[in-house]
């Protein structure tokens, strides 16, 4: 006998009492992923904008060095990223809760992405477009606002998607840090039970049900945006 019970329920590689007992606190530790991803997705919308606008500057003393940085941060490793920011910045006194370090990393790291996808929608756009607008006497935000946004958004949700499922991914890689989510929590009961096999399992399979509900969504919002973006070309056109 174990505290889970009779010491084999089910098959002789994975016990469901096992299992049973893990299952909640993978759950409640789900959320932390959720809000965790979330929070440096928005973060990434966010800083890919600033990002972009530096790489197409005009003036190289700006343009170049973001370029660089910015392909720096896609070139190296996630987890060297989010080591630099937990253990080299409190040693110039910039303190950070874990959670917080973890999304900092991941926005900045996936807000570089982010600029790239950006980049792609815009150069997809006819290049006449805003010359025309311009002529028009449209000012620069409302050609953003009125032009160019609502005909981006159908390009970048398959794109934005994608980096949000990447995002979730990733999310494990702060448990390295003590982030409480859903792998920390996993590895913790394998340490304290030695019981690796269902944790571990019941983690791939909630990641699994993560990734399939978030490329639903996707799904959906790409088709109303799509349908949407095609009403608007039938009545304007």
């Amino acid at each position: 006998m174990s505290i889970f019970g009779p010491d084999i329920i089910g098959p002789d590689w994975f016990r469901l009492n096992v299992a049973v007992v893990i299952l909640p606190k993978l759950i409640a530790a789900a959320g932390v992923t959720i809000y965790v991803a979330l929070f440096a997705f928005a973060g990434a919308l966010v800083i890919g904008i600033p990002v972009l606008s530096a790489r197409r500057s005009s003036i190289r003393l700006i343009a170049q060095p973001a370029i660089l940085l910015s392909d720096f941060i896609r070139s190296t490793p996630l987890l060297l990223q989010i080591y630099f920011y937990f253990f080299v910045l409190p040693q110039v006194g910039v303190m950070l809760p874990a959670i917080a370090t973890g999304i900092l990393a991941l926005s900045i790291h996936y807000g570089c992405y982010v600029s790239e996808a950006y980049r792609s929608g815009l150069e997809a756009l006819p290049h006449g477009q805003r010359d025309a607008v311009a002529a028009l006497g449209f000012s620069r935000v409302d050609t953003y606002r009125y032009i160019i946004v609502p005909q981006l958004i159908p390009f970048l949700i398959p794109a934005l998607g994608n980096l949000l499922v990447s995002i979730f991914k990733e999310t494990p890689l702060l448990a390295s840090i003590a982030v409480t989510d859903i792998m920390f929590v996993a590895m913790q009961h394998g340490a304290d039970h030695f019981q690796y096999i269902e944790p571990i399992t019941l983690c791939g399979l909630i990641f699994l049900a993560i990734s399939l509900a978030t490329s639903f969504v996707i799904r959906v919002l790409e088709n109303a945006a799509s349908q949407a973006w095609l009403g608007r070309r039938t009545i304007h056109g």
